[in-house]
């Protein structure tokens, strides 16, 4: 005991700090909730079981099929003579392939030695000796691959689709920014954005602009702007005040402090902006193979069309190579500009002669590779990888399929997960009355937010009911909640063992660092080669995607709680097993609801894409209408994603509610 009569505060965290759920659930505002929304469905629920049944109603269900197909054929009858299309959208598509070609053919003219000399002694400049090796080892490994030219499609499309994604969510963010106004209008829209996955974007774009470059890069602008638009509004919003009172002090006009001061001082949150922006567009770029972007998405989507593991992985390692040389050079390069001060700049910007080299090296090069009569790289370099690949995944499908001693076969493990937790929670959540759900759904964001966000959530999940898809949803909505359950249980568990070791934590960062720069196109290929198809691969295939970010998220949540609070616990004789039960997971609950949000978004991104690989329900239906040009399908199954992914965002996020000073 203190001085003045009070436990000392590590006391205070073992006597009365509890897990999070149990801490929720016996909380005063908790549970007036729960007893108003058991009040409420004592009266609504046998009314509405009454009047409508335990299944969606048809007379609730709006037939949009009609109305979308109608506009569909408005659109390809007018899209060659209406002003809408032939003086803005026609311009636009346009100036997309326009730039596209030309950015592919500058690439092709510098030649495979231009390219790769250019690319390696930028990374040089920018990050240093280790990350060029680690580019000039990717382009020659794309080389031998024979994925030069897939390659250089891809980065034609990254480049072009990088700067306007940069360009937009640059313009976005400055206006959120400096308008209090405009950055409570955008807030939402980026959030909603944002928690998307990205099948929802092809679609729209596809039904505008049609298969082919523009409708790839356009809607791998939409889905790349957004991190671009928020970490600028943070970075300007989040300025130091005194520098800034000091340069209006000294008579300076709006646009001499945003030059001066907002912007350099927000260099660090835009260049992670570029970074993080940079990968979205490269994991959108490879998915938008399936509306007509070529490349190395193009390659993984027929390889995996006819199961092709051998020619799926030979284009996915460069798109993986590709990933971590952007991720690895942006990172570096914030870093230095971190390091440097605005007054001077950093020196690898003020060696201009040092980039006067790099110019003219680059061009040498390219010029050595012209007059050896080779642009592309020769195919007698190339290695096949596709035949031995597929050779081993037959010696899979022999000795590890099935019949393995003990453990059973990886055929057996999807067996065993599709027949004893997909089947039964589809069946469970099919079987569960609509209204149940929509009360349940209620009862979790109204919990942990507000009723606002109960009502948005509850509107996401009905409006799937009026679309007339609820039942592949509750399909795609159980796959989600299997594979979430499996990435908490891994990822909370690995997690708390790196929080704990520094050594394990070493260990484990350049794994977690490789599988966070993997599109998410990319993962289907590993749980193809072991499970087939089916919907026990797709689950697969989002616990892999989504772990780095729940590991990730679970240490540092760990790490970051009250050294004092540990210390004091552990001077009253705890365990390490009561510190992280009673003071580090309570401490740590904002954390870890935050990992769970992201499990959420990332689970339910790769499960719609699971849809190529037998996945079925909403994905399929996407899928479906993509390659049957059945729009009226795929739209109403793209919507009800958006609808799905905005459900689990609300009833997964935290909502801060406002406080009047009389206490929450």
């Amino acid at each position: 005991m203190s001085v003045f009569g009070t436990p000392p505060i590590s006391q205070r965290y073992l006597d009365t700090a509890k897990p999070a759920p149990v801490q929720l659930l016996l909380h005063r505002r908790g549970l007036a909730k729960l007893l108003l929304l058991a009040v409420a469905a004592a009266v609504i629920v046998p009314l509405l079981q009454a009047k409508y049944g335990a299944a969606w109603p048809s007379s609730l269900t709006v037939d949009v099929s009609g109305p979308l197909g109608r506009t569909s054929d408005w659109i390809i009858d007018n899209r060659d003579s209406h002003p809408l299309f032939v003086y803005f959208l026609g311009h636009l598509s346009n100036a997309v392939v326009i730039s596209v070609r030309g950015v592919y053919l500058l690439l092709l003219a510098l030649g495979w030695t231009g390219v790769t000399a250019g690319v390696t002694l930028i990374a040089w400049r920018v990050a240093g000796v280790r990350i060029a090796a680690t580019a000039l080892i990717s382009f020659v490994v794309s080389g031998l691959l024979g994925m030069w030219v897939p390659t250089m499609q891809t980065l034609a499309l990254m480049v072009v689709a990088v700067a306007a994604s940069v360009l937009v969510g640059a313009l976005l963010g400055l206006a959120a920014g400096l308008s209090d106004r405009l950055f409570r209008l955008l807030r939402p829209v980026l959030d909603t954005m944002q928690v998307l996955p990205a099948f929802a974007y092809l679609l729209p774009v596809v039904l505008v602009f049609g298969i082919g470059v523009p409708a790839a890069l356009l809607a791998t602008v939409i889905y790349a702007a957004p991190p671009m638009a928020r970490l600028t509004a943070l970075g300007l919003r989040g300025a130091d005040p005194g520098v800034l009172e000091a340069v209006a002090s000294l008579g300076a006009t709006g646009r001499q402090r945003l030059l001066t001061a907002r912007l350099p001082l927000a260099r660090k949150e835009l260049l992670l902006g570029v970074n993080q922006t940079i990968m979205m567009a490269l994991s959108m770029v490879v998915i938008a193979s399936m509306i007509g972007a070529a490349g190395l998405g193009d390659r993984v989507y027929q390889a995996l069309a006819s199961v092709d593991v051998g020619a799926a992985l030979a284009a996915a390692v460069p798109i993986v190579l590709l990933a971590i040389v952007m991720d690895r050079t942006t990172a570096a390069a914030g870093e230095r500009l971190g390091a440097d001060t605005p007054a001077t700049g950093p020196k690898w910007q003020r060696g201009w002669p040092v980039w006067a080299g790099v110019a003219a090296v680059t061009a040498v090069l390219a010029l050595v590779g012209r007059l050896s009569g080779s642009l592309v790289w020769p195919g007698a370099w190339s290695l096949d990888i596709a035949r031995p690949v597929n050779d081993f995944k037959e010696w899979m499908v022999d000795h590890l399929y099935s019949g393995v001693p003990v453990v059973g076969g990886t055929a057996d493990w999807a067996a065993h997960f599709t027949d004893w937790v997909l089947n039964p929670l589809r069946d469970g959540l099919t079987a569960l009355p609509w209204y149940g759900t929509l009360l349940i759904v209620a009862a979790l964001a109204w919990l942990i937010g507000t009723w606002r966000t109960a009502l948005t959530a509850v509107l996401a999940m009905a409006a799937i009911g009026v679309l007339g898809v609820w039942k592949p949803s509750m399909n795609t909505l159980s796959q989600v909640l299997a594979a979430l359950a499996v990435t908490l249980v891994i990822g909370f568990g690995v997690g708390i063992l790196a929080a704990g070791s520094k050594r394990f934590e070493a260990i484990l960062r350049p794994v977690l660092d490789v599988m966070q720069t993997m599109p998410q196109f990319v993962y289907l290929i590993p749980v193809v080669a072991l499970f087939a198809v089916g919907r026990a691969p797709a689950a697969a295939a989002a616990v892999v995607y989504a772990l780095p970010a729940v590991i990730r998220i679970t240490t540092q949540g760990l790490r970051q709680v009250e050294p004092a609070a540990v210390e004091s616990a552990r001077s009253l004789g705890a365990t390490r097993w009561q510190i992280l039960r009673q003071v580090q997971l309570p401490l740590a609950r904002p954390a870890l609801l935050l990992a769970v949000n992201q499990g959420v978004v990332l689970v339910l991104a790769v499960v719609i894409i699971g849809g190529l690989v037998g996945g079925g329900a909403l994905g399929y239906d996407v899928v479906t209408g993509l390659a049957t040009g059945d729009l009226a399908l795929g739209l109403v199954a793209g919507v009800a994603i958006v609808c799905l992914g905005l459900m689990l965002d609300r009833v997964t996020q935290p909502t801060e509610r406002r406080t009047t000073g009389k206490g929450a």
